[in-house]
């Protein structure tokens, strides 16, 4: 079996967030959650639970999110391209994690996914899985799993739709998880306290 240690975990962590703030004065990832984390940090730390590498990939200018993830001893990658889209950061976290074996791919502002859930995503992965997706109620959530198998492809991703393609032209393990989290991202101000994990 596979180690740990060869299993990197990315949290992407570059966008915008204008919807939950159209003139750009709060950074949703900064908001505190009714547990007393920020949304960014409870992400980062419910993926580090699972995975020993991770990288958290920030905006280059967004230098209080990039403090607040240091001062919390989070690895972080800056991205300089990241209003290309969010494949820009995808793809800049796995040129700089390209020994790994594998990837579990989350992102920040989705606070309320479940530990066990990425403990799953990621024994589908040593198992052998290819592309890994939980399923709540039947839809598809975050995070998704990859392994290196899909390195070259995942590297040519351009815009904002991030691995999307890849899941639907190639097999899909669906991992069965109850987690309505894996479907509930930070959109609008009522979204932090909408959810308790």
């Amino acid at each position: 079996m596979t180690t740990l240690s060869n299993w990197t975990g990315i949290l992407l962590a570059a966008g915008r967030g204008r919807r939950f703030d159209p003139l750009g004065h709060e950074d949703k990832l900064l908001q505190i959650l009714p547990g007393g984390a920020s949304v960014a940090c409870q992400s980062a730390a419910n993926l580090r639970a699972v995975t020993s590498q991770m990288s958290v990939v920030v905006r280059a200018d967004n230098t209080r999110l990039l403090q607040v993830l240091h001062q919390a001893a989070y690895p972080t990658l800056r991205c300089q391209n990241a209003d290309e889209g969010m494949a820009a950061s995808l793809t800049a976290a796995l040129q700089s994690t390209t020994a790994s074996t594998g990837w579990i791919i989350a992102l920040a502002d989705m606070p309320f996914v479940q530990q066990q859930t990425i403990s799953l995503v990621l024994q589908a992965l040593q198992d052998g899985a290819d592309i890994v997706v939980p399923v709540y109620q039947g839809k598809r959530g975050h995070p998704v799993g990859f392994s290196r198998h899909h390195l070259p492809e995942l590297l040519t991703l351009r815009g904002d739709q991030g691995a999307r393609r890849l899941l639907q032209q190639y097999p899909v393990c669906e991992i069965a998880v109850d987690d309505p989290g894996i479907l509930q991202d930070i959109d609008l101000p009522g979204d932090l306290n909408a959810y308790l994990p």
